[in-house]
């Protein structure tokens, strides 16, 4: 009496890439000391099917400064987290979060005077 009838076409599993909660608290660690160093200002997330990215942006209305993507089914090649620059040319790829940031991490070092 109370069964449900499915729905014609079956369930579709529309699966998309994220990054996990650790994975961003690594990411939005390295945003705020950037962002307190005045080099960035805003930021976006994209959720796709094969791809999930993080972009940093200086200014609002402008292309990403770096794009960090999250391609899972690179997990066993090249490594699954990438850091693109502002004309697409890739500046780290690997298997670690933390050792991919690395190269945004160094524009925080500067000398001081």
């Amino acid at each position: 009496m109370n069964s449900l009838t499915p729905f014609p076409g079956g369930p579709k599993s529309h699966e998309v890439v994220a990054f996990q909660r650790l994975e961003l608290g690594v990411i939005m660690s390295l945003y705020g000391r950037m962002v307190a160093a005045g080099e960035w200002r805003d930021y976006g997330i994209s959720n796709l099917r094969d791809v999930s990215v993080f972009a940093v942006f200086q200014r609002t209305a402008e292309n990403p400064l770096y794009r960090i993507e999250k391609r899972p089914k690179l997990r066993n090649k090249q490594g699954e987290y990438a850091v693109f620059g502002q004309d697409g040319q890739v500046l780290k790829r690997g298997h670690d979060l933390r050792t991919v940031l690395r190269v945004l991490e160094r524009k925080l070092i500067r000398a001081v005077k």
